[in-house]
């Protein structure tokens, strides 16, 4: 069986074969296992188990709500159904306080959700966490930008690193992370401009939510991909409209980023 196989499992090796490539990397949300099933077989390369559930599932205004004990419930839903695609699982609002803590939890998410990688927001100031779980072998993406559990630190949901200083800070801050042992880099709501420095800044692969095509994938959430959602974020897409049904959709998704068709101008940002 070829190495590249539909049936063979993506890994962080993969994602990494696939930025030397410049395959871009498609990504989606799932909450359980029927849907999370429906993007492994349309070819979705990760599945992440977001805390945004808490608003999509659960309808709570934002993800700080969201416990620990949720996201292993749902991770472990989801990992029922994929076989292909990595399972990638958030870590909610304090759950990673410190290096020990972070250990513990990101343990019971693979453990108990099987979950394969573990996604955290923060900044530099998580070096210390990012580098306790590399090191005990728990594969890391570090989310910067709009980090939607920082909401109310923030003052709402906001573009970041418009201004010269957040957007040095920011390409300070993805660099020490990768450097930290971070395997992969999400960035959201950020400047296309800077998210593209930012790619050519790091060796890790980078993902983007409204931050440009020049990001090596994208990653939307489900329900905004099939147009559930009630007022969508200007770098979301209804695909379920044309494509007529739910896996269509996926499909449709996938195969616009592949071949970078999404993200377009429309669902980005400038400095």
């Amino acid at each position: 069986m070829s190495v590249h196989s539909p049936q063979t499992r993506i890994t962080t090796r993969r994602l990494q074969e696939m930025r030397a490539s410049r395959t871009p990397i498609a990504c989606l949300t799932a909450y359980d296992a029927g849907f999370a099933a429906v993007l492994d077989a349309a070819g979705v390369d990760v599945v992440l188990v977001g805390d945004s559930l808490g608003m999509v599932v659960q309808g709570l205004e934002t993800t700080v709500p969201v416990t620990l004990e949720h996201m292993i419930y749902h991770t472990s839903l989801a990992a029922r159904g994929t076989r292909r695609a990595l399972l990638m699982a958030d870590m909610p609002f304090m759950s990673y306080a410190s290096p020990e803590q972070a250990l513990a939890n990101a343990a019971r998410l693979m453990q108990e959700g099987g979950a394969q990688m573990v996604k955290l927001e923060g900044d530099g100031a998580q070096e210390a966490v990012v580098a306790s779980l590399s090191r005990h072998g728990i594969p890391v993406c570090a989310h910067l930008g709009l980090r939607p559990q920082y909401i109310h630190k923030l003052g709402g949901y906001r573009v970041q690193g418009r201004d010269s200083h957040a957007a040095e800070r920011m390409i300070h801050d993805a660099v020490a992370l990768q450097n930290a042992g971070a395997d992969l880099l999400l960035l959201e709501c950020v400047p296309a401009l800077l998210a593209a420095e930012i790619r050519g800044m790091v060796d890790i692969p980078v993902i983007g939510i409204g931050a440009g095509v020049e990001c090596d994938g994208q990653i939307l959430v489900l329900q905004d991909v099939l147009g559930m959602t009630a007022r969508p974020p200007r770098f979301t897409k209804d695909f379920l409209a044309e494509a007529g049904s739910i896996r269509g959709a996926v499909e449709a998704y996938v195969s616009a980023v592949r071949e970078r068709r999404f993200p377009g101008p429309e669902h980005g940002f400038s400095a």
